[in-house]
């Protein structure tokens, strides 16, 4: 199966959270609200500066995907 990189996530015991979904390695949930990260992944070492590095970019890509669905929603 074919998964998007992005997925939303809702659950109605955090009313007040935004979660995206990133299916692609580093996987990983993101709260849009607070940028509060859980990762799926165990990083060492040399994966941990490269993560680092990556995070930014993440977490830049997470919002844009939100803001994009949610004009989506908006427009219908």
């Amino acid at each position: 199966m074919n998964l998007p990189k992005f997925l939303l996530g809702d659950n109605t015991d955090y009313q007040d959270a935004i979660f995206v979904i990133h299916t692609d390695f580093p996987r990983f949930i993101i709260n849009l609200v607070d940028d509060e990260i859980e990762w799926f992944e165990d990083f060492q070492g040399e994966d941990q500066e490269e993560l680092e590095n990556e995070v930014a970019s993440l977490i830049e890509q997470a919002t844009a995907f939100y803001d994009r669905e949610m004009e989506r929603y908006q427009s219908e």
